[in-house]
């Protein structure tokens, strides 16, 4: 498996640094940054050219899926949230899988292998 380059958006610390955590033993995962916002993870996303996306969707008064209307979708993307309700909008945007708070690391292991 070649390296998979990812970033992170969400816009709560612990959840970020649980992710970090999950993702830090699994070979060929590079978390390349991190962001709260999506004027950051714009940025972020622009600089590093992730392969991956690990996105929120409620971002304090932000969407995580306005994020996908505002740059090219290059890379892959795993939503990861606490509300079910938008797993369906989530696939159509074609969302890689979508991953409910807090994260199972099977559940983690099986989206990385999709």
């Amino acid at each position: 498996m070649s390296n998979i380059n990812t970033i992170i958006i969400d816009d709560e610390r612990p959840a970020r640094n649980e992710l970090i955590f999950l993702l830090k033993d699994i070979p060929g995962i590079i978390v390349q940054g991190d962001a709260d916002n999506l004027k950051d993870a714009i940025e972020l996303i622009v600089e590093k050219k992730p392969d991956l996306v690990f996105l929120d969707i409620q971002l304090s008064g932000e969407n995580g899926f306005d994020l996908l209307k505002k740059i090219p979708v290059n890379f892959k993307v795993i939503f990861v949230t606490a509300y079910d309700e938008f797993a369906i909008k989530a696939f159509d945007v074609n969302a890689s899988d979508y991953l409910l708070k807090p994260v199972d690391p099977k559940r983690l292991e099986l989206a990385l292998k999709r």
